[in-house]
């Protein structure tokens, strides 16, 4: 009967080693201490290279659901703080503001594209995040990179402003009238304001326009005696003193030295010599001469008087949106 062996189990075959003399003494330690050197550096290059934390000092930009999530520290605190950002909604000046609210120790900030120039308060932060900026707290500056966005297709973003629109629409047909109505309140204390400002110039322009008036009247019948006196004084040489033989000459020089007076007028001003015009003239003369005198401004003053009507313009078409034409009238008269 003959036994068949199954195949022999594997094991591994030792190197051959070349004999060596035993030694005397206790053989020395395996060298450890350069294998946990090595594991040490290792770990070092490993976490340098692949290491996903962000410094304390970084600003980061992120997208959660859809909206921006700006992460920063704040210098007053040391905290790090994330701020969630509505791009469509949502200007610079307002993040700015956000950022000084929720951190009283930030006394300026600010906000730089690349390049360095300044971006304005106004900006959609939806325009911002499109590329990388510079943001500027106490005179410190971060730079900050924007993670690129995929570009929608045209389909896509053709839907999205039509959204925007139809959004805009419902917003202005739901709020209209109380933004009328807030309007409307802004423009009364804006017209109370100015009529105050306007109280003491106009009570100073009074008093100024009085007396150049006055001064003005006076010129004018000072003008009329003097033609008086030479109509009365001709007379006299013609019929008492002299005839009419000899004053005849004299009165045609006369006549002639006024038309060159009157053709000088004309020169000088370029307008007709007419007794309106000259009053008008001598009048703003008066008035400019003493308003000068009494530090009357009367730029301001027409700057203030150009702001009113304007306010009053708008209060008008405000009320025609708000009101019936008759409900008009009676507020325009009220006030």
């Amino acid at each position: 009967m003959m036994l068949f062996r199954g195949p022999r189990p594997w094991r591994p075959r030792r190197p051959p080693t070349l004999s060596t003399p035993a030694r005397a003494g206790p053989r020395p330690p395996p060298p450890q201490v350069l294998y946990m050197k090595l594991c040490e550096n290792l770990k070092y290059y490993q976490s340098h290279l692949y290491s996903t934390v962000v410094p304390p000092d970084e600003i980061t930009v992120n997208y959660r659901h859809g909206l921006p999530l700006i992460t920063l520290t704040l210098p007053s605190r040391k905290e790090r703080c994330q701020f969630v950002v509505k791009p469509m909604l949502s200007t610079v000046g307002s993040f700015l503001q956000d950022l000084q609210n929720e951190d009283k120790g930030i006394k300026t900030a600010a906000v730089f594209t690349a390049d360095g120039s300044e971006i304005a308060g106004s900006t959609l932060m939806e325009i911002l995040l499109m590329n990388d900026f510079k943001l500027v707290i106490n005179k410190i500056t971060y730079n900050v990179q924007c993670p690129k966005q995929e570009k929608l297709n045209s389909e896509h973003a053709t839907e999205m402003e039509n959204m925007k629109s139809l959004v805009h629409r419902l917003f202005t047909a739901l709020h209209l009238e109380e933004f009328q109505k807030k309007r409307e309140h802004h423009l009364l204390e804006k017209i109370d304001h100015l009529k105050g400002q306007l109280h003491p110039l106009e009570e100073m322009k009074a008093r100024i326009e009085a007396r150049s008036e006055s001064k003005t009247s006076g010129l004018l019948w000072g003008g009329l005696a003097l033609l008086s006196v030479q109509g009365g004084a001709l007379a006299w040489l013609t019929w008492w003193v002299y005839s009419w033989d000899i004053m005849e000459p004299v009165t045609y020089f006369i006549t002639f030295a006024n038309s060159m007076v009157f053709f000088a007028y004309f020169l000088v001003t370029r307008q007709d010599y007419t007794y309106s015009a000259i009053k008008s003239r001598q009048f703003l003369h008066f008035f400019h001469k003493k308003s000068k005198r009494q530090h009357f401004d009367v730029v301001q003053y027409n700057k203030l008087k150009e702001d009113l009507a304007k306010a009053k313009e708008s209060l008008n078409q405000v009320r025609r949106s708000l009101y019936l034409p008759t409900q008009v009238e009676e507020l325009n008269e009220k006030n």
